[in-house]
């Protein structure tokens, strides 16, 4: 690249300096070492060319410096500075580079100088002489492979362009980089599995083939936050403002005055004279039949495929009566409680609302309550608007299109033949006896396997014990001292060889042997109750750690031991129902607000409490043993679990469809259950049936207590509600799987008073005879025969 002689000339002017002829090198040497005379290599056409040149250029200008009274010059040949030095000490002008100028004293210095810094580095060039005697400088060859700043391409990208890979498939190579050297094919197949088994599988890997490269395709480290973002749900590029503020395009300043004051052109209040003749050019076409007016498609009608279909209620007006006539049905005319401001009478006062919002959709007289607005205004939509359209539909789409004669049929035909009440005797039907004395609320009651005495525990925390034929309290005990514990449950230990009572105290159990009988079944009973002690004393750890009891067993004290109290089981929670096992060994107890410690099964001869359940889910309700198999009924809330104890799983999930569960019962034969609930329902299951109630039962008003199966041999089951009344009902269970069960209601049984909205609170059946009793909540007992 050759400079112009106009470009190499550079005057500066300085003062003078007492130094003269001084020939001064580049210091840095940055115009050698970074390359700015790369393109300034020797040749000899142009050096010829300049040579004449320059020493003109170098006379003219010494001349101009001698006449203008100036004494220092500089000026730079290929990368050295030629001062000339006279009073002035530093110059300010910027020299220029003259290749091919230098005097004898400045290329002998200069080669000097080579030396030297050959000595301290090597150089990217070499000083030689051309034909003149000239210093000539030699670069060397500039390496292709270099590594710059300039370009953001990668160091290997392949430069074949849009030539696919497959035309390099015969080739050890895919390709020539940007300095012509060739690009090898990576590894792949067996090599390339054996080196990916060996390393792990590196960040940003991404499986895939870079097809312009044929290497594998890597994320950086920026891709992979942005994927990373993206899958967070994040802005993917930092810094975005996802709310900028809003741009308002037009102000929102209202101006007075309009933008333009000029009068409005006379054309716009003259009709257009050309859309007048498109108008009638149109006109024309209509006239002449060229432009039909628009007409829809005509609807694909049944009759191409030979079916004709008629709306015989197209024509709604009135007509003879006709057997060929059917009208539509029509809805009755609305009333006074449908209007949006009723008279007063029509409206619910709050215990009708109540009744209504509490009632099921299905029991409800009307789908509405009438309600008062103001003004038709103020009447909102109506919820079930769509609901009742739709009914209405179905009734027009499926009313009858044929007309049919009543048939002459008796109602009470269409209902199942049952047995006579009267048929179904005995059960019992009135009150015989009343038990009479107690402070409170009954809350459980009990007849002993004998069927002589009957137990019974209420708010006073006592227990009684009376006469079952006389209605004679024979013995009573009060367990605590304090008011607030109530008697909840009281239970008699299966069997004739033993005559024990339990019952439960907030949360202590007590086993209780009354003085009531002979001395015989006394000493027996209490050898029953004190054999655990003995299993105790002896102990059956076997050294292993000790883990906290799930209930402590003790002795409750000398004098309640003289009563008649002697074992005392202390749990964790408040126990709300007791079951025994028809054994008499095992016997569990229910503590709903324990969550991990709700069930607990106790062993009597060993004075051992497990906790079978480590988590049960709902609310534990109540529970009972299976009267002939080793299985286990727990109800919640909603559901009744059986679990096999010999096996330890669970077998079947009861569903009963009940809101709330209060008690349930098993019939003797062990295929049957019955299920009360707060909801006021009975359902009655038949296990080897379906999870599913088999027969649901509506006959209260209010909440279900109590229900029990009769478990002497008769046919009978009774249900106790909070409305006062006893519910008899006929059980009959055949074997024969293809015979369902029969139920029979056969009796009401009134006498109860309901106090604070609670009636019957608990039931009993006596084991042989078709007796019942009842505790209330107006504190007496009742025997129903």
């Amino acid at each position: 690249m050759a400079l112009t002689t106009t470009a190499r000339k550079r005057k500066a002017v300085t003062r003078d300096s007492p130094e003269a002829n001084e020939v001064i090198l580049s210091d840095s040497g940055s115009n050698f070492e970074n390359g700015l005379l790369d393109e300034i290599l020797s040749q000899d056409e142009d050096e010829d060319e300049y040579e004449s040149d320059l020493e003109e250029d170098i006379d003219d200008y010494g001349n101009q410096t001698e006449s203008s009274g100036t004494d220092v010059e500089e000026v730079t040949v290929d990368g050295l500075s030629l001062a000339h030095s006279g009073k002035g000490n530093q110059s300010h002008g910027v020299g220029q580079t003259l290749p091919g100028f230098v005097d004898s004293d400045v290329q002998k210095q200069a080669i000097d100088m080579d030396e030297t810094s050959d000595k301290g580095d090597e150089s990217n060039y070499r000083v030689t002489q051309d034909a003149n005697g000239n210093p000539r400088y030699i670069y060397n060859l500039i390496d292709p492979v270099y590594d710059t700043d300039d370009s953001d391409a990668p160091a290997t990208a392949n430069t074949i362009g849009n030539i696919p890979l497959s035309f390099y498939d015969s080739y050890p190579h895919i390709g020539y980089d940007i300095n012509g050297k060739r690009i090898s094919r990576p590894a792949k197949g067996e090599a390339l599995d054996a080196l990916l088994d060996s390393i792990d599988v590196p960040k940003g890997w991404t499986g895939l083939i870079d097809p312009a490269t044929g290497k594998p395709l890597e994320l950086s480290q920026e891709e992979l936050e942005v994927l990373r973002r993206i899958q967070m749900n994040e802005v993917p590029e930092e810094g975005y403002d996802m709310y900028p503020p809003t741009i308002e395009y037009f102000t929102s300043k209202t101006e007075i005055m309009p933008l333009s004051a000029a009068p409005e052109p006379k054309r716009r209040f003259v009709p257009s004279k050309h859309e007048a003749k498109r108008v009638m050019k149109i006109v024309r076409a209509i006239r002449d039949g060229r432009i039909l007016p628009y007409k829809p498609p005509a609807e694909a009608h049944d009759e191409e495929h030979g079916l004709k279909t008629y709306d015989i209620w197209a024509n709604e007006a009135p007509r003879p009566d006709h057997p060929m006539n059917v009208p539509a049905p029509k809805l009755p005319p609305p009333g006074y409680d449908e209007s949006y401001h009723p008279p007063p009478e029509y409206l619910p006062d709050a215990l009708e609302k109540k009744a209504w919002e509490e009632a099921d959709e299905e029991e409800r007289v009307k789908e509405y309550l009438p309600t008062n607005h103001d003004s038709l205004r103020k009447v909102p939509g109506y919820e079930k608007f769509l609901k009742e359209k739709f009914e209405r539909c179905l009734d027009l789409y499926l009313a009858p299109r044929v007309r049919r004669n009543k048939l002459n049929i008796d109602p009470e035909s269409l209902l199942p033949k049952l047995p006579s009440p009267e048929e179904l005797r005995p059960f019992p039907t009135t009150c015989a006896i009343v038990f009479r004395g107690r402070e409170g609320r009954i809350r459980s009651l009990a007849i002993d396997p004998s069927g002589v005495w009957l137990a019974s525990g209420g708010d006073d925390g006592t227990i009684r014990i009376w006469e079952l034929l006389t209605g004679r309290q024979v013995w009573s005990v009060r367990l605590s001292d304090d008011d607030d514990d109530a008697i909840n449950v009281v239970r008699w230990r299966p069997g004739n060889d033993a005559f024990i009572l339990s019952a439960a105290a907030g949360e202590n159990l007590y086993l209780i042997v009354p003085p009531i009988t002979d001395p015989e079944t006394e000493a027996k009973s209490r050898e029953v109750v004190d054999a655990g002690w003995g299993y105790a004393a002896n102990g059956s750890t076997n050294g292993a750690p000790k883990k906290e009891p799930a209930a402590h067993w003790a002795r409750p004290g000398s004098r309640q031991e003289d009563e008649g109290l002697l074992v005392k089981i202390i749990l964790r929670n408040t126990i709300k129902t007791i079951s025994w096992h028809r054994r008499g060994e095992y016997f569990a107890t229910v503590s709903p607000q324990g969550q991990t410690s709700a069930v607990a099964i106790h062993t009597l001869s060993k004075h051992l409490t497990q906790l079978p359940f480590r988590k049960l889910k709902g609310l534990a309700q109540t529970a009972q043993f299976h009267p002939s198999k080793p299985i286990f009924f727990v109800a919640t809330q909603r559901m009744i679990r059986s679990y096999d104890l010999s096996r330890q799983e669970l077998l079947k999930i009861i569903q009963p469809g009940a809101r709330w569960i209060s008690s349930f019962d098993l019939h003797p034969g062990g295929d049957n259950l019955i299920v009360g609930s707060y909801d006021k329902r009975l359902l009655w299951h038949d296990l080897d049936l379906s999870v599913r109630p088999y027969k649901t039962l509506r006959y209260h008003q209010r909440a279900i207590r109590a229900v029990k199966f009769h478990q002497g041999g008769l046919p009978l089951f009774a249900d106790a509600s909070d409305d006062g009344t006893i519910q008899i009902f006929h059980g009959k269970v055949v074997g024969d799987l293809m015979e369902n069960a029969t139920i029979v209601p056969l009796k009401v049984l009134r006498g109860h008073q309901v106090k604070k909205e609670l009636g019957v609170l608990d039931i009993d059946w006596h084991p042989r005879e078709p007796w019942c009793v009842s505790a209330g909540a107006d504190g007496t007992c009742r025997l129903w025969t």
